[in-house]
């Protein structure tokens, strides 16, 4: 509890100063943290991310500087997208298996485009892990609307009228594109193998296509003892749309320290 007090006083500070200093961060087991900031930069003398538990980094924070950076086993640190790049800075990082740092885009929707993934620039000057695993894919495009089933058409009576013909079904409309992957650089120790980076920069998959409505079925014909009339004609069904494009994937750069 001392450590997060002490966040917290450093970012009531965050008014006055463009830097926030704290001791530092802790992620208990199992559990989610969002980092409690409002500042741009955020340096820190130590983060912990437990086993299973994730941090969240709001897409206001640009910067982190880490003294020691330590992820359990399935640990995250999921950064959230945002236009600005995102910069990481850690003297010494000690990574277990399976953790991994996220920087993805969010998904679209109906009222909103997909997101790209964040542009990413991530430092270790000293790192210890089997593997380094960072997700900065693009947000998926949301699917097309679907396409309205036809009315059916209105029977006809038995003393008099005819049967009308079903509504055409309406056409799906297009999926949405995906979004860009981002640009990810890394600066390694020179002696961290090359096999041991997993970096995935893929573009969003694009939206579904929106399926074709239905069409509607004519009115039936009735079998009446002093009048007969005919069935209508069904409506036409409408047309599929196409799949959104997928995202523009994004690309890898590693500098040796």
């Amino acid at each position: 509890m001392r450590k997060l007090r002490l966040l917290a006083v450093a970012c009531s500070a965050a008014i006055f100063t463009p830097v926030v200093m704290a001791e530092a961060v802790v992620v208990e087991a199992h559990s989610l943290l969002r980092l409690p900031v409002k500042t741009s930069v955020l340096q820190l003398d130590r983060l912990e991310v437990s086993d299973y538990g994730t941090l969240l980094i709001p897409a206001g924070v640009d910067e982190v500087r880490v003294g020691e950076l330590v992820l359990g086993h399935e640990a995250r640190i999921a950064i959230i997208p945002s236009g600005q790049g995102f910069n990481m800075v850690v003297g010494r990082g000690e990574l277990a298996s399976g953790s991994q740092i996220t920087a993805r885009g969010a998904p679209g929707t109906f009222l909103k485009p997909a997101l790209p993934g964040r542009n990413l620039t991530l430092r270790l000057e000293n790192l210890n892990a089997d593997e380094l695993s960072i997700d900065a894919r693009g947000g998926s495009g949301a699917p097309g609307y679907f396409g309205l089933d036809g009315a059916n058409g209105e029977d006809p009576g038995c003393l008099w009228g005819e049967a009308s013909r079903g509504f055409n079904g309406d056409n799906g409309s297009n999926g949405h594109d995906g979004a860009p992957g981002a640009l990810v650089r890394l600066e390694l120790p020179a002696a961290f193998p090359a096999e041991h980076i997993k970096v995935l920069v893929n573009g969003g998959v694009g939206g579904l296509a929106g399926a074709a409505g239905l069409a509607g079925k004519g009115g039936a014909s009735k079998g009446c003892l002093v009048y007969r009339a005919d069935g209508g004609k069904s409506g036409r069904p409408g047309q599929p749309g196409q799949p959104g494009a997928p995202g523009r994937d994004g690309s890898l750069t590693v500098q040796r320290l």
